[in-house]
């Protein structure tokens, strides 16, 4: 019984890497880290340019969430597809469905968000949720340049509903996204507008019993650029239809398809429509301590880009009872480069032509994990990237001396080795840190130049203390080396933050998030200045 014990501890405190959307169990301690993290902190600037973490969907209120497949999308984390341990923060079990939360901050950082959850029954329920966050100051562009008087508003607005039936969960969403911006003065164009729409339906079976299971949804993606590098008010408009059904061979054995079809129709831009497919089977096998999953990932394009690609879909692991956890895996997939894609890689790039998918053609990682009882985890791991069509910076001339940031694509590989390590003691301390070191190469003929914003080392130090009830503190510091090129580096990225959050009563709360306290010099855009030190502070309030 002991032994037996240790098993299901060690599943538990390790998750396997790479686990499918359709496979992996919910995992409640990190669900509770990520809604305290959310709900109390403030928006964090330019934290998403740090591609050290796996991504973690943004997560809600409601007990199931709206769920958008990613199965098909390239694993371009770093190692792909493997979760993180982080230490629970306690929340309530049944949290108050509103939430408000204001702060304001030097260079005009505005922080907003207004969240309610309507349970209108135990099988129904609607969220909405409205966001706007900006910026409206004046930059340091370094010495002999003007001061660039930056302003960036961003309003996101969402509905999103979902009804339970017997054996059938029915989700709909509804999103809309407006973000006015300018750039430098020198650069073109000087204002631009992204405008997005999108529509979400979709269904997914939840009656465990049953010998298919499958989830399936359609999506009307809408996107507008308002100025661009040959183009005004060019629109994009993608309609995606993803579907994923599995069944149980035998206790342990499944065996699924994932089907997924983007159709890319565009207006106001020399762009081709055209139709990107992708069909994964795949066969997994889960008993006693192994988790093994064989499959292929089949990518046709039709109408632009590559014809026809193929990736592997493979992961074997074993778990020692020791918590230990041993695994290798070979993964990969396309990631479309669209409207949306490019505007998350840089809000100030313009695409110099129509760019194909990136495609993973292999992201091979083999790693260690291993966990204490007293609250240590680590992990290691090392692998190895092929990458066609990877993006990167380059300057587009517009006429005259104005140039644009625009966006292009190479063959680019990646070797990288890297390390995780955690602990934490009950909801009092927590320190986390991770690290990456990258080796970047080209394809033939390629321009050192297109490695200049390539990350070499990356690395994440964060320590949080509770040491009252109503009080939690954290600091941190965020660095980022990059890739030399003909001798020389971009500036380093070098951000100590810190931050805080007190309750003065149930419900009603303070926040303060202090970002780049030694007030460094340093660009995650070519060209483009972040904000020095900066501070925001507001009010949070739950009812």
């Amino acid at each position: 019984m002991k032994t037996k014990t240790l098993y299901v501890l060690a599943f538990l405190l390790l998750p396997p890497a790479g686990l499918a959307a359709q496979t992996q169990q919910p995992d409640t301690t990190l669900n509770r880290t990520v809604v305290v993290e959310q709900e109390y902190a403030p928006h964090i600037r330019d934290a998403a340019k740090v591609n050290v973490l796996p991504r973690v969907e943004e997560p809600v209120v409601s007990q199931k969430a709206v769920e958008y497949d990613n199965t098909l999308s390239a694993s371009t984390f770093i190692p792909a597809d493997t979760l993180q341990a982080f230490a629970g923060q306690e929340t309530p079990s049944k949290p108050m469905p509103g939430y408000l939360r204001v702060g304001y901050g030097n260079y005009g950082n505005l922080d907003a968000r207004a969240d309610y959850l309507f349970r209108f029954s135990a099988k129904d329920q609607l969220r909405l949720t409205l966001d706007v966050d900006g910026t409206d100051g004046k930059l340091d562009r370094g010495e002999g340049w003007d001061k660039w008087n930056v302003y960036d508003y961003h309003t996101r607005a969402a509905v999103d509903y979902i009804h339970r039936f017997q054996r059938v969960d029915l989700d709909a969403a509804a999103r809309f996204g407006l973000r006015n911006f300018n750039r430098l003065p020198d650069m073109a164009p000087g204002k631009q507008k992204f405008t997005s729409g999108d529509v979400h339906i979709g269904v997914a079976s939840t009656e465990q019993e049953m010998p298919v299971q499958f989830r399936a949804e359609t999506n009307l993606l809408l996107y507008q650029r308002q100025h661009g590098y040959g183009y005004e008010d060019a629109q994009e408009a993608i309609v995606r239809t993803r579907a994923d059904v599995w069944g149980a061979l035998s206790e342990g054995q499944s065996v699924g398809i994932v089907f997924r079809m983007d159709n890319l129709i565009y207006q106001d831009i020399a762009f081709e429509n055209y139709t990107a497919l992708g069909l994964a089977p795949y066969y997994a096998y889960r008993q006693d301590n192994w988790d093994i999953r064989a499959g292929l990932h089949i990518d046709p394009s039709l109408g632009f880009g590559e014809g026809f690609r193929l990736a592997p879909d493979i992961r074997v692991q074993y778990a020692f009872p020791a918590r230990l956890v041993l695994y290798a895996q070979a993964k990969g997939g396309k990631l479309l480069n669209d409207f949306r894609r490019l505007a998350d890689l840089s809000p100030y790039a313009e695409p110099a032509a129509q760019l194909d998918a990136t495609y993973e053609q292999i992201n091979a990682a083999a790693g260690i994990k291993v966990g204490t009882l007293s609250g240590f985890w680590a992990h290691l791991y090392g692998g190895y990237q092929v990458l066609k069509d990877e993006t990167y910076f380059t300057a587009l001339p517009m006429g005259g001396n104005s140039y644009a940031l625009g966006l292009s694509t190479w063959n680019m590989n990646n070797s990288y080795v890297g390390g995780e390590l955690s602990y934490s003691y009950r909801d009092i301390v927590t320190f986390r840190a991770n690290g990456l070191y990258s080796n970047w190469s080209l394809g033939s003929d390629g321009s050192e130049s297109m490695l200049a914003f390539k990350p070499t080392a990356e690395a994440d130090v964060k320590l949080e203390v509770h040491p009252i009830a109503p009080l939690r503190l954290h600091v941190g510091y965020r660095t980022i080396c990059w890739t030399k090129v003909e001798g020389e580096r971009m500036d380093l990225v070098s951000n100590l933050y810190a931050g805080a959050t007190y309750d003065l009563f149930q419900g009603f709360g303070l926040y303060a998030r202090l970002d780049n306290l030694l007030n460094k010099d340093y660009r995650y855009d070519w060209f483009y200045p972040t904000e020095g030190f900066n501070l925001v502070a507001g009010l949070t309030f739950r009812f």
